[in-house]
């Protein structure tokens, strides 16, 4: 049996799970921001150290490698991506995302937008054809401008590309690709075929601004891994849930691939206690991403707000707020203020010792006594105590006229405050439910869970034995697929014809077998998930689930209007709307599921460590709290709180009237005692 390698770039850290059968292996890598594929080489290098195999003979053995990465999203958060040339429908140029509320470069400058007469009706028929020599002089404008690459972006293509496809034609039969002076040409109807002009104008260009250096660095960790005796395909984590080739990966579908893969994976964990509501929780270096799953099903955006534009490519729903280890602290109008802004990897926090001066809550940690400094990553880093209290005296202690400590302890319940502020207005969208299941993650996210779900009125809490490398691990949930999208309109009321459903089924099927034979799957190995974008008279829009032949019965057609009535509320005269129509085909891989462990034989103190002086509150002395191995914890042990769990990667500090107890899947449950 073969190796699997999961890895997930972070805005910090780089994360690897890897398996062989039964066995795992978790490893943290620093992220290289200047060129990611140096940390997923040294990521794959300390996977193979992990199983002390060389290099070579690991990745020769290794069946699947997947990638999530943030290479894309760091691009549209930095606006480093290339000079784009946007070609739209005359007097349209308004919708153009050529402003940025930030301060930041726009995505699109005001003189990269060109328009053309042109006319396609809402009913999609084409009523002016856009004319060659118009056509060229825009492409040629915004060439000459510097444009690195062509967005056409016509208003209702979403209904019928046809007039997208002409310009398309047009450019390149002027510029064909063997000429140096050709350009790559993107057409928003392939990105996403979804009503909303200004929203679909966002994603073709936002993918457009990602795409050239993710295919550079992609495909360049495809050739340093086939230079190492790797012989299968690279595969990319999508945020829709499934991964697939480079070569089938559009760019924008990378966009917080690694936060919603976690997403998956908390659906997992939840799926092991029978939960019905489940909030993930994950906190890294830079960010603390929320999401959560409601019987089964993961949280969607049909509408995702990507990094503040409006888009209409559906996908997993992740809520990402600045706070995570490497936030920095620092006071404004004599207030603390605690991130977005993040130290990262370099320089990182200021106990780091790589030249970081800012203090972040990671040195508030440290200054309290919550880390130890010979033990961070197992004792692969050490950190300095002197750098993090002189960071946290200059930027807060000083401003406010505290002590160091209380400083450090106001930025710890800062970052805590706005978090459990965020997981309670998560737990109002979601409606009525029950008490959730919060899983816990990221290489922070464990040390401050509990005051984050007291804060939250959250009860119940895991922390799996892979928490700190928790969205490689949900990597590896992650079947090879693709999704496609088909505009539809239909109105579904009970004599719909549904002709044109089966007629769309059928032909994305056959795409989709297409793709599969290129990743090295059968027809026969396919399984087929039909998502169903359903609106109201209102406008208000759902996705629904639901069987691939479910157009075949009139069953099945009122099951469908049952769900979506349910969610959408009572349609009265007017029928509900079939506007989209999504295929998802998908060829299982192969995934690491959690295994029951057999009951601890050691007593639980054989387990402690030692004791380390903490502060439990913001005034008053340090006490001594008893430290436990997470590793020697097995089965059936419990502790209560006061006291703290350390990890090679992760530590736990389980504060009083809170315990902790390792159960028969080896994860730590910690609950709120009564």
């Amino acid at each position: 049996m073969g190796f699997t390698v999961d890895i997930d770039t972070g805005g910090t850290f780089t994360d690897g799970f890897i398996t062989r059968g039964d066995q795992f292996r978790t490893v943290k890598t620093p992220t290289t921001p200047h060129d990611l594929t140096v940390c997923f080489m040294e990521c794959i290098k300390e996977s193979a150290k992990a199983f002390a195999v060389p290099l070579g003979d690991f990745l020769y053995d290794t069946d699947i490698i997947r990638f999530s990465n943030t290479i894309g999203t760091n691009s549209i958060i930095q606006r480093d991506g290339p000079k784009i040339g946007l070609i739209v429908t005359a007097g349209f140029e308004g919708l153009c995302p050529t402003h940025a509320g930030d301060g930041k470069r726009p995505v699109v400058e005001a003189s990269m937008v060109a328009a053309v007469n042109e006319e396609t009706s809402e009913a999609g028929v084409v009523h002016r054809v856009p004319e060659r020599d118009q056509v060229l002089a825009a492409a040629q404008s915004l060439i000459d401008r510097g444009a690195r690459c062509l967005v056409i972006a016509l208003n209702h293509a979403d209904v019928n590309s046809e007039n997208e496809r002409v310009v398309r034609e047009s450019i390149k039969r002027e510029y064909p690709r063997d000429y140096l002076g050709s350009v790559p040409v993107f057409l928003s109807s392939d990105i996403v075929q979804r009503p909303g002009y200004q929203e679909r104008i966002n994603t073709a260009s936002l993918n457009a601004y990602i795409h050239g250096k993710l295919t550079r660095l992609l495909y360049k960790a495809g050739e340093d891994l086939r230079r190492q005796q790797y012989r299968g395909h690279l595969f990319i984590g999508h945020n829709n849930g499934a991964v697939a080739r480079v070569a089938k990966t559009r760019a924008i579908n990378t966009y917080n691939s690694g936060p919603a893969a976690g997403l998956l994976g908390a659906k997992e964990i939840g799926a092991l206690y029978g939960a019905r509501c489940v909030m993930s929780g994950d906190m890294g270096g830079t960010s603390f991403d929320i999401g959560f799953v409601v019987d089964g099903e993961p949280s969607y955006a049909l509408r995702p707000d990507v990094e503040g534009f409006g888009c209409n490519l559906p996908m997993l729903a992740i809520r990402a707020l600045g706070a995570g280890g490497g936030s920095i602290a620092e006071v404004v109008n004599g207030v603390l203020r605690v991130g977005p802004q993040s130290a990262g990897a370099l320089p990182g926090p200021a106990c780091f010792g790589l030249g970081g001066k800012r203090a972040t809550v990671t040195d508030a940690n440290l200054v309290l006594g919550w880390l130890d400094p010979d033990y961070f990553l197992g004792g692969s880093k050490k950190l300095d105590r002197e750098k993090a209290s002189a960071a946290i005296e200059q930027d807060v202690a000083k401003p406010l006229g505290i002590s160091v400590e209380e400083a450090a302890w106001l930025i710890k319940e800062t970052v805590e405050a706005d978090v459990g502020r965020e997981l309670s207005d998560l737990r109002k969208d979601m409606g009525p439910h029950p008490d959730p299941l919060l899983v816990v993650y990221g290489g922070a996210g464990p040390l401050h869970s509990c005051a984050i779900a007291h804060a939250s009125g959250i009860s119940t809490l895991v922390v799996t034995p892979f928490s700190a490398v928790f969205s490689a691990y949900s990597s590896s949930l992650m079947d090879v697929g693709h999704l496609y999208y088909r505009r539809l309109d239909l109105p579904l009321h009970s004599h719909a014809d549904l002709s044109l459903v089966d007629k769309a089924v059928g032909e994305l099927r056959q795409r989709a077998e297409a793709d599969m034979r290129g990743e090295g799957f059968s027809a026969a190995s396919i399984t087929w998930e039909l998502e169903l974008i359903v609106r109201s008279a209102a406008g208000s829009e759902a996705k629904i689930a639901a069987p691939v032949d479910f157009h075949h019965s009139p069953e099945g057609l009122q099951a469908v209007r049952e769900k979506a009535t349910a969610l959408l509320g009572p349609a009265g005269d007017l029928p509900l709307t079939l506007c989209t129509l999504g295929l998802f085909g998908k060829a299982p891989v192969a995934h690491y599921l959690p295994r029951e462990v057999p009951a601890a034989e050691a007593p639980v103190h054989a387990a402690r460590r030692g004791q380390r002086q903490v502060s439990l509150h913001r005034q008053g002395p340090a006490i001594a709290l008893d430290v436990y191995d997470r590793d020697l914890l097995g089965n059936g042990h419990q502790v209560s709180g006061p006291v703290i769990v350390e990890s090679r990667q992760t530590t736990m500090v389980i504060p009083q009237g809170w315990s902790l107890k390792v159960d028969r899947y080896d994860n730590a449950l910690i609950e709120r005692m009564h």
